[in-house]
């Protein structure tokens, strides 16, 4: 009775994937990929049954432990993005696995569901077996170990796919054995220092690099007339304003772009060069430049977007708000902007805002809900980014009140925060660079998901960004509109490395030969981002061209106001 038992818990688990393992089949129809597929899968399921067999009760538990892990894992994940955990999505979590414990409150109630779930995997493996015929001693144990290298070879030959469908907990198991092999073999080489000739000296006072959070360019005034009103499309005394209009992102994901951003990797060698080249600090510390970041995003010291420690220690100023709230973070990021552009320090100043990532429900004071209805407040006022999605089931009127949220967001943490930065910053030694680190996918379509960016087959909004340089009249920094008009809506991040660095004061000619063209001439950019940025095991990126033609821009009409 209790191997029936055993069995029947085993099967249960195995049924709660039923979808997944119904569109693979109906993906591979009747084709000799199907029978693969089912051998694979009957494999990995006997491997399971099998493990469910040892005798010995301590390594019988170890490895129900293991699966359980594995399983809950794989399942919190996809309950909480609706979508497939890919083997580069996995990269990007391991990277991210400094912010776990806030994952764990806030994805509390998905988490808990995994974990019950993952329970009828644990007992099913775990449970003492019944009274089975007696199999070969090293069967039960090898069985479950030789399923998982089957699933790990096939990964590593097809560079990482060709698990949907598949009995899950093996999955993260082989992600973890890739993730091994590669670190033991693939070695790019070592930081290098700065060698890159200069042609005089820093071109401002100040450089400050603005990097907004989940603003999607054709959601603002800069692009569209229906977007967020904002003091950017308006000259303001004593600056030069120059939009260069929609630009696509490095990635659709925040800790792609921001490292890339960093380090000025091209869209042809960016993981070389991300991993052994100089980052902008060192390059600014080179030019005599004290080096200033400050991160609006997180608290506590903190680092997010594969900054590492190492990293931070060229960094002469790390500034976070551990004790501001959310609402206000971009308007003490506004505040500190000022301090420093004031203070008449020659700086590099690197900026995270908040901006507007998920959830936007409370990142905006109630005197700034122009659009209504929006999405219901209270519940997110201390919430950076992530979140729970309670209650939001993505339908066409969930997204309609998200839009209007959205833009009220907008209205305060670009809007209203570059109202004040204009207004009371000393720009007049310094060049600003304002861009955002991906777009949105907002589904004005009408496509379903609750995902607003990451996704692995992303519409093209996700990569549709804001770009403008602001600088003082008084700075002879490049001539920007000489070539505006044509990279207007024709340029991307990959020219903000070039163009930082001119600003630095390096040699042009090595510049471009190094890390391409700067947005002071012609930047003959493809007007793609990247959706598979951690492309593994001879697996080539995967780049999304943005057709502006295609792209939907907001529609709806003001229905509060300001009072």
């Amino acid at each position: 009775m209790r191997a029936y038992f055993k069995g029947l818990l085993l099967l249960g688990y195995l049924g709660c994937f039923h979808d997944a393992l119904a569109e693979r089949m109906q993906a591979l129809a009747m084709s000799p990929a199907l029978v693969l597929y089912a051998g694979v899968f009957l494999v990995l399921a006997l491997g399971l049954w099998l493990a469910a067999q040892i005798r010995q009760g301590s390594l019988r538990w170890l490895l129900a432990l293991v699966f359980f892990a594995s399983g809950v894992f794989f399942d919190a994940y996809t309950r909480i993005t609706a979508s497939y955990l890919t083997y580069s999505a996995f990269i990007s979590m391991v990277y991210s696995g400094g912010f776990i414990q806030e994952a764990l409150v806030q994805y509390h109630d998905a988490i808990v569901l995994a974990l019950a779930r993952g329970l009828l995997l644990l007992f099913g493996i775990g449970l003492r077996p019944g009274a089975w015929p007696r199999l070969p001693r090293i069967l039960p144990w090898a069985a479950p170990l030789l399923g998982l290298a089957l699933l790990t070879a096939i990964l590593f030959l097809r560079a990482g796919e060709g698990a949907r469908g598949l009995p899950v907990m093996y999955t993260p198991l082989a992600y973890l054995n890739l993730l091994g092999y590669e670190a033991l073999h693939d070695h790019v080489g070592v930081r290098q220092p700065v060698t890159l000739a200069r042609s005089g000296p820093a071109m401002a006072r100040d450089i400050v690099l603005l990097i907004d959070e989940s603003v999607s360019g054709n959601y603002l005034d800069l692009n569209t007339a229906q977007g967020v009103a904002t003091p950017l499309t308006r000259q303001q005394p004593g600056l030069k304003i120059f939009n260069f209009g929609y630009a696509a992102s490095i990635a659709n994901c925040s800790a792609d772009t921001n490292v890339t951003l960093r380090y000025g990797g091209t869209r042809a060698d960016y993981l070389r060069i991300n991993s052994t080249q100089p980052s902008i600090w060192q390059y600014a510390h080179q030019a005599g430049m004290e080096t200033v970041y400050i991160d609006a995003q997180r608290t506590g010291g903190h680092l997010q977007n594969l900054m590492t420690d190492t990293e931070k220690r060229d960094i002469d100023r790390f500034i976070q708000f551990d004790d501001t709230p959310v609402q206000q973070r971009d308007m003490a990021v506004e505040a500190k902007l000022v301090e420093l552009l004031g203070d008449g320090r020659p700086q590099l100043i690197l900026v995270n805002k908040v901006g507007a990532h998920f959830p936007v429900h409370d990142k905006y004071p109630d005197n700034f809900m122009l659009w209504r209805p929006a999405l219901p407040r209270g519940q997110y006022a201390e919430v950076t980014d992530t979140g729970s999605r309670d209650g939001f089931s993505g339908s066409a009127q969930d997204w309609v009140l998200y839009r209007n949220a959205y833009r009220n967001t907008l209205a305060w943490n670009v809007g209203e925060f570059f109202k004040r930065l204009l207004a009371q910053a000393d720009l007049s030694q310094a060049v600003l660079i304002y861009t955002s680190d991906h777009g949105q996918d907002l589904h004005e379509r009408g496509n379903p998901g609750l995902n607003t960016h990451c996704d692995s087959d992303p519409v093209m909004e996700e990569g549709l960004v804001p770009l403008v340089v602001i600088q003082g009249e008084g700075v002879k920094a490049p001539d920007w509109a000489a070539h505006l008009e044509q990279n207007r809506d024709r340029s991307s991040h990959y020219n903000l490395f070039p163009t930082l660095l001119q600003l630095l004061g390096y040699d042009p000619a090595g510049i471009q030969a190094l890390y391409g063209r700067p947005l002071s001439v012609a930047t003959e950019d493809e007007f793609s981002f990247n959706t598979r940025f951690n492309a593994r095991l001879g697996a080539s990126p995967v780049f999304k061209r943005i057709d502006l033609g295609q792209v939907v821009v907001p529609v709806e009409a003001v229905v509060g106001s300001r009072e």
